[in-house]
């Protein structure tokens, strides 16, 4: 088999990437933050058939503009 996609491990990386998203997240409201801006994802292969999916960004704290 040469080409093609694996459906099973597209859908593992989109899985690993909301959990890295949702685990950002509870970290940046854990700190006052109420949002994210310049989120970047960066993936790295630890081991033969191992991989680690990283997300990060900048918390930020959004208030309204009442000018």
């Amino acid at each position: 088999m040469v080409g093609g996609e694996i459906s099973d491990y597209t859908k593992m990386i989109a899985e690993c990437r909301e959990e890295a998203l949702d685990r950002m997240m509870a970290e940046a409201t854990a700190n006052g933050a109420n949002a994210v801006v310049g989120v970047r994802f960066a993936t790295s292969e630890m081991m033969e058939h191992a991989a680690e999916l990283l997300a990060y960004g900048t918390a930020v704290v959004v208030e309204d503009d009442e000018a």
